[in-house]
């Protein structure tokens, strides 16, 4: 349940609207990605079926929490949207996630980790359908990319991103042909 606000508890209802639309099954023919952090493979499904799996991902230096902070470098778990996507990146291609997502607003706000100016800001942006601001305590700036000029070698060996989830370009590039804006990516 998420923490008071200015004395009193935001509307139960709201919450469980903001967190079913985040967790919403894609609808039937949209393909959605499952990053598996564990196994180090990112997945592509369809219609209930893998249509492609990437293996060989990196994720954060710090490995996955459930709480991500700014700087940590670790990647955060739960569901996400594709909130832009840049294929000029100096990581070749960026998939960038609609992070922070309302359930991480709530979960650092009842740990004191941002106050009700910084919920009021993000709850605004998901609000209006914009991107959340990526400048808070939570962190930002986060998504799915290839490596542009790293090292390959690195990348086979360690989990190296800020946060993000790392894929070669040639990869990258084959996973393209699937993500559009709004794409649902679970990382578990």
């Amino acid at each position: 349940m998420p923490g008071a606000l200015n004395g009193r508890r935001a509307p139960g209802l709201l919450l469980f609207a903001v967190l079913a639309l985040a967790t919403a099954a894609p609808a039937q023919g949209a393909p959605w990605l499952l990053v598996d952090t564990r196994k180090a493979v990112l997945s592509v499904v369809l219609d209930g079926r893998v249509e492609a799996r990437f293996p060989g991902i990196a994720i954060g230096r710090a490995g996955v929490v459930r709480l991500r902070r700014r700087d940590d470098n670790a990647t955060p778990l739960g569901t996400f949207r594709i909130a832009w996507i840049n294929d000029h990146s100096v990581f070749h291609r960026f998939f960038g996630f609609d992070y922070p997502t309302p359930p991480y607003v709530w979960r650092a706000f009842d740990h004191d980790l941002i106050g009700p100016e910084t919920v009021r800001r993000i709850l605004w942006a998901v609000r209006h359908h914009r991107l959340p601001p990526q400048d808070t305590p939570l962190g930002g700036d986060l998504g799915i990319h290839g490596l542009g000029h790293a090292d390959p070698w690195i990348h086979r060996r360690l989990n190296w991103t800020g946060g993000c989830i790392a894929l070669t370009n040639a990869q990258i590039d084959r996973l393209a042909r699937w993500v559009r804006i709004g794409t649902k990516v679970v990382v578990r």
